[in-house]
């Protein structure tokens, strides 16, 4: 089923402002770009939409992801570094960039 382009919108890197959220072992990313305050790990992430997409997360401290939930490797965050995950709908995981 092919996503809307409102909800299209929201996941391409041009199409919404970041939104910060508090860092929290789950999150619910609203925009391609989040930026996370404090230092909670994350473990799993609300996926915005049921399909293939990538999301990039900007951490204002040192949580980084978590191998638990529905992310499929721990990386530690660098404070003010962007990481992008990708989503694997088939698996129904994120990824980690790089």
């Amino acid at each position: 089923m092919p996503i809307t382009q409102s909800d299209w919108a929201l996941l391409t890197p041009g199409g919404s402002r970041p939104v910060t959220l508090a860092s929290a072992a789950t999150i619910a990313p609203t925009s391609f770009h989040t930026i996370l305050t404090g230092n909670v790990g994350i473990a799993t992430i609300t996926p915005p939409v049921p399909t293939g997409h990538m999301l990039a997360l900007q951490f204002a401290g040192t949580a980084g992801v978590l191998a638990t939930g529905n992310i499929s490797i721990a990386v530690a965050s660098v404070v003010g570094q962007v990481m992008l995950l990708v989503y694997n709908p088939d698996l129904a995981k994120y990824v980690p960039c790089g």
